[in-house]
C-alpha cells in the first residue's frame, strides 16, 4: 500500500493554490496511491480544520487529516487543535515556519500538545537545524516529522547531513522525503535510521509537469533507491501507517 504522507488541500505558494478532495483522489487513483495525509495552510487554523474535515468526510477511506496549527497573536489555537484531534479524529499536526515563528513561546505549546495526545507533528523548518535540535531534545514524547529532510529542494549536503544525524540521535525524529532532490540522501537516511522513520510524500498536488506525473515521479524516486524491496515498501507506506496506527 502506498501512502502519501504530505498532501495539500491548500498550498503555501504565492497563490495559496487550493485543490479539491475530488481532484486529490483523482491524482491518487492515477498514480496508484491508496491513502493520503491531507491538510490546508495559508489560512486560519479554524478554516484549515473545516477544509480537512470536509475532505475526509467525502473520502473517509482514502484521506487522513492533519490539523494546521497557526498560533495567533489575536487568540490561542490550542483548544481548536485539541478539538480537531480528540473530537474530529485528526491524526497529526502541521506547522510551517513560513507562517508562524518558531520561538518557544509560540510553538512549544503545540509541540507539547502533540506529545500529550500521542500524535505526530509535521514541521517545515526551512533549514533551521538549531530549532529542530531544541525541539527534539526538549520534547522527546513528541514524534517530529521533519519536512523535506530539513529544507525544501535543498542541495546543501552539509545541512541534510545534520538533519539525518539529528534523526540518528533522537528516536522521536522522522524524515519526510517529499521535495528531496538529492535522491541518494534518502538511501543514506534509510541505512542510518531505518526505513520505518523515513516517510514518502509528494508535497502535492503540483502542476509541474502535471499533478499525476508529479506523484508518479515521487514514487519512482523511492523505487529507484539502492535499498531492499522491504525497505522500499516501508518508506512508501509502512512507516506512516505504523506511525499513525492506520
Amino acid at each position: 500500500m502506498i501512502i502519501d504522507s504530505h498532501v495539500h488541500l491548500k498550498h503555501g505558494d504565492a497563490a495559496a493554490t487550493e485543490y479539491t478532495p475530488e481532484r486529490i483522489v483523482e491524482v491518487m487513483d492515477a498514480a496508484g496511491i491508496e491513502r493520503s495525509v491531507v491538510f490546508a495552510m495559508s489560512t486560519t487554523t479554524r478554516r484549515a480544520i473545516e477544509m480537512a474535515d470536509h475532505a475526509v468526510r467525502r473520502f473517509p477511506e482514502r484521506l487522513v487529516p492533519y490539523v494546521y496549527a497557526l498560533p495567533s497573536y489575536e487568540r490561542p489555537v490550542i483548544d481548536e487543535v485539541r478539538e480537531a484531534i480528540e473530537d474530529l479524529g485528526f491524526r497529526g499536526i502541521k506547522i510551517h515556519v513560513g507562517e508562524c515563528g518558531l520561538r518557544p513561546y509560540i510553538v512549544d505549546p503545540v509541540i507539547a500538545l502533540a506529545g500529550d495526545l500521542g500524535v505526530p507533528c509535521l514541521i517545515d523548518l526551512a533549514g533551521f537545524i538549531t530549532t529542530a535540535e531544541r525541539l527534539a531534545t526538549e520534547f522527546p514524547r513528541t514524534s517530529l516529522i521533519i519536512a523535506h529532510f530539513g529544507r525544501y529542494l535543498c542541495t546543501d549536503t552539509s545541512l541534510i547531513e545534520q538533519f539525518i544525524a539529528l534523526a540518528e540521535a533522537h528516536r522521536n525524529v522522522y524524515l519526510d522525503a517529499s521535495g528531496v532532490v538529492l535522491t541518494w540522501t534518502i538511501t543514506e537516511a534509510v541505512r542510518r535510521i531505518g526505513a520505518e522513520r523515513v516517510l514518502f510524500g509528494t508535497d502535492g498536488p503540483h502542476p509541474e509537469p502535471d499533478e499525476t506525473s508529479k506523484a508518479r515521479n515521487a514514487i519512482r524516486q523511492i523505487e529507484s533507491l539502492d535499498i531492499s524491496d522491504e525497505e522500499k515498501a516501508m518508506v512508501l507506506g509502512g512507516s506512516v501507517a505504523r506511525l499513525l496506527a492506520l
